[in-house]
């Protein structure tokens, strides 16, 4: 804290304390003396300004809350790569989806409507000033009074128009493996429709109180993903409509071109649970049926422990230019 309040830039906060901690930052509760505002100072730790990787994230973050601005997405006011290097963000009071999560487990059907209607709202928002998420998950999901969202940490989040090719993004591409899309995982970019199958997930989360695949680790996870159908949301919930299923595969379906095409028409669906016509799928006969074939898993995971070696050479590469 004391290293916050040297700093000639940060003379018109006041710092109230700290909010959180995690492996990248130390986020500290403020007033802005200007505006009377609370607000968030997010100050990277010192190994963090170092790494061109985390350094590049930070930014990346800063930049995109900057361009956004929606009551659903978390607004940064400014940030600093000086000599102190912080970035100011409004102060959100709620709890993490996933805290949420973890205290009931399973929510009610009418309010996991009503925050993943919210979520695909703001999806819809970022999706349309040209933002991918990239990495949404509970822990990425802030829950206010009355159940209002923001989205938050654009980190590993991709700008149209960006490079193709990055550092953070080679290191950061795959998410988290129980909300990656079955084309992350396979190493392609994604898209909005990757944000649309998190969201899926999500729902099905929100309403069974388990995500749909599962695993002794990160690579299984994502392994079953890509081979095995989910147990059906209305086998482990019965309180769950045969739409509301509908709805749940159509956001998360294995090809890109087959989900729902924006964050928007999911949300239309959902407030309009009866319009929603309902198909005898496969997945709902043949789930109990595990595919697990030993060459492709252990090319999987050959694929996998190559990433941080080619991530290695590519930094040496660029070393020695």
């Amino acid at each position: 804290m004391t290293a916050l309040t040297t700093g000639a830039q940060l003379d018109h906060y006041r710092i109230e304390g700290v909010a959180a901690r995690s492996g990248m930052a130390s986020i500290f509760r403020a007033t802005d003396l200007l505006t009377g505002r609370q607000v968030a100072i997010k100050v990277p730790h010192p190994e963090m300004e170092a790494d061109p990787v985390l350094f590049d994230r930070f930014k990346r973050e800063a930049e995109i809350g900057q361009k956004l601005d929606h009551p659903g997405v978390m607004k940064v006011f400014e940030c600093v790569t000086g000599e102190q290097m912080y970035m100011v963000m409004e102060w959100v009071e709620g709890r993490l989806l996933r805290h949420v999560l973890q205290e009931q487990r399973k929510l009610p059907v009418d309010r996991a409507l009503r925050i993943t209607i919210a979520i695909g709202d703001a999806l819809d928002y970022i999706h349309r000033n040209g933002v991918v998420h990239r990495d949404l998950k509970p822990e990425n999901i802030m829950i206010g009074a009355d159940d209002r969202i923001k989205l938050i940490d654009f980190g590993i989040a991709s700008q149209q128009g960006a490079r193709r090719l990055t550092f953070a993004k080679l290191s950061q591409v795959m998410g988290t493996p129980d909300y990656i899309s079955p084309e992350q995982v396979k190493g392609r970019r994604g898209d909005g429709r990757s944000d649309i199958y998190a969201l899926g997930v999500m729902l099905y989360e929100m309403v069974t109180g388990k995500t749909p695949f599962t695993g002794p680790n990160g690579f299984a996870i994502m392994n079953d993903r890509l081979l095995n159908n989910p147990i059906p949301p209305r086998e482990a919930n019965p309180e769950i409509s045969p739409e509301l299923q509908e709805v749940v595969y159509r956001a998360i379906e294995r090809e890109p071109q087959n989900r729902y095409s924006t964050a928007n028409e999911l949300a239309w669906d959902l407030e309009h649970l009866d319009q929603v016509g309902v198909e005898d799928r496969a997945e709902l006969h043949n789930w109990k049926k595990r595919r697990t074939p030993i060459v492709r898993q252990v090319l999987f995971y050959v694929a996998m422990a190559l990433i941080p070696v080619v991530i290695f050479g590519l930094l040496l590469w660029i070393a020695k230019r």
